[in-house]
């Protein structure tokens, strides 16, 4: 078996020709026909260079910007992320953290984090990669006047500091044992520092595995590899042909025509009968996607929590699970907390909240309320078939009192001209790989300055708590905190989390994919430039 693997390895690298590689397996007792198999499967999985991918994906906005800072959802975070430039560290296809830039790093308390960049990484441009750039990059995400969705995660930076040309010092206002996670947030790409300390944000020059050729915001962006890709056995492809199409429909019928190679977010009511086509392949990854309903708390009537009780019993989440997911999901319970979270509560910790119109009535009655009339926005690109589910929303919370009117929103400009405007709406998150990151970032005090709040949720209890967990090295009494604030946000914060939904995706079969993809986002993590390739 050790001889065999060693020849599989040297023909996937290329060492040996397929002739050779099946004379040596014969003389090794394997039989012809089995030699022939092995070494077709080698060169299947082996990855080529060339080709163009042409990929549709959701989440663009003709508001659009290269500016990593400014990055709200799937399409610019596969762009700016997966193809144009690379974090200090990433999250690998099994979700574990991983250097990228930063090769190595260290903190002897957890408060001050030493960050040791890779040598001889250049820039688009021919330019090397210098601790400045770092610096810089991780600067445009601070301040006051900074409106970077990154500002609540990165605001416990206190001190930044080149120590020479290859190290990068960073003081955090009080210990983070999961601080390296953060690094990987798609809003920190690093970019090349300016002579004034800025960096530039327009020119999409970066050290990531593919080059700007165009970008038309809301349209399409056209990218070529990088040909001095510091990674290694990545960036497969010749070019990414990156288009925004928000029809399920249009994206669907352009692969089955041959015109697009990869799509997200397939029909899931059609799903299984497009995987049946000649050429397509339909394929889904679970991780920490979930559907929010969030109401600005700061506005009437979302101002009353027992409103919101009243709402959060009043809809059937396995409803919503079988008859618009069909089973490509699992149930939320208002906790914005994911399976792939190494702290999130169990059952038997906070029990799983269902459809009960008694409860309904209960809380509307505590309310003040006999009957409400509601209104919620909603759109496509919040998440898929969302009217629809709000429809059946609609008809489980008329019983109780509530009378709810969808309002169909464009999804071109959803994120800036609806969410965090309009006071209910519907949205969804990404998820993160540390509780510590998903309550930084959205349910945070914090949040409420930086604008990515969906809630504008204040807890003082909370507040401590995320503090104290951030610092606890004791993973058991880590986990009581986290679970705690689990509980306080299931109770207490105003937003509905009903669903945990898969990623969905369709391609031909002409895509080769790893076996083993990421599910912290959809396409492998964002990374499907970098680890795919044409067969």
């Amino acid at each position: 078996m050790k001889e065999i693997n060693h020849l599989k390895s040297k023909l996937a690298e290329g060492r040996i020709t397929r002739r050779d590689f099946i004379r040596s397996a014969i003389a090794l007792g394997i039989a012809t026909p089995t030699a022939l198999s092995l070494s077709s499967a080698v060169l299947a999985a082996t990855p080529k260079k060339g080709g163009v991918l042409r990929q549709a994906l959701t989440g663009a906005s003709s508001s659009d910007s290269l500016d990593p800072a400014t990055y709200l959802d799937s399409y610019m975070i596969n762009v700016g992320m997966g193809q144009l430039r690379n974090n200090l560290t990433e999250i690998d296809e099994n979700n574990q953290l991983i250097p990228e830039l930063a090769e190595s790093w260290d903190s002897s308390d957890g408060q001050t984090w030493v960050f040791n960049l890779r040598k001889g990484v250049e820039f688009h441009n021919g330019r090397s990669l210098e601790a400045n750039d770092v610096v810089a990059s991780i600067q445009h995400h601070l301040g006051e006047d900074t409106k970077s969705g990154a500002k609540g995660i990165v605001s416990q930076v206190q001190e930044i500091s080149a120590d020479g040309n290859s190290q990068v010092v960073m003081k955090l206002e009080g210990p983070n044992a999961d601080f390296p996670y953060l690094m990987t947030d798609y809003h920190l790409g690093i970019c090349p520092a300016n002579a004034d300390g800025t960096i530039d944000t327009q020119s999409g020059v970066g050290t990531g595995g593919y080059k700007l050729e165009s970008h038309d915001p809301g349209i399409r962006t056209l990218t070529s590899r990088n040909p001095n890709y510091w990674k290694a056995g990545r960036a497969h492809f010749d070019g990414i042909e990156t288009l925004f199409i928000s029809d399920t429909g249009a994206r669907e019928n352009g692969l089955i025509s041959g015109e697009l190679d990869v799509i997200t977010s397939p029909d899931p009511r059609t799903a299984e009968r497009l995987g049946q086509r000649p050429g397509v392949d339909v394929f889904y990854t679970n991780g920490n996607q979930h559907c929010t309903l969030p109401m600005l708390s700061d506005r009437a009537p979302y101002d009353n929590n027992n409103l919101v009780m009243a709402l959060k019993y009043a809809i059937d989440r396995q409803e919503w699970l079988q008859k618009i997911w069909f089973g490509y999901a699992s149930l939320g319970n208002d906790i914005p907390i994911g399976p792939a979270n190494r702290f999130r509560a169990t059952e038997e910790e906070i029990p799983q909240r269902g459809y009960d119109l008694d409860k309904a009535k209960y809380y509307m009655k505590q309310a003040g309320l006999s009957s409400i009339d509601l209104q919620i926005s909603v759109a496509d690109t919040a998440f898929q078939n969302s009217d629809d589910a709000m429809v059946l929303f609609a008809e489980t919370a008329r019983p109780a009192g509530i009378n709810i009117e969808v309002l169909r929103k464009p999804d071109d400009g959803y994120w800036s001209n609806v969410w965090l405007v309009d006071s209910w709406c519907a949205s969804y998150w990404g998820g993160r790989p540390t509780e510590d990151w998903m309550f930084s970032q959205v349910y945070s005090k914090n949040a409420i300055e930086t604008g990515w709040s969906e809630t504008f949720f204040n807890h003082p209890r909370f507040e401590e708590l995320l503090v104290q967990a951030r610092a606890e090295l004791d993973d058991a009494k880590r986990r009581e905190m986290y679970v705690e604030m689990q509980r306080i946000v299931h109770d207490n914060c105003s937003v509905i989390i009903p669903i945990f939904s898969s990623y969905g995706h369709a391609c031909s079969v002409g895509v080769v994919r790893p076996d083993v993809m990421a599910s912290n986002w959809e396409f492998d993590g964002h990374k499907n430039a970098e680890r795919w390739w044409l067969a």
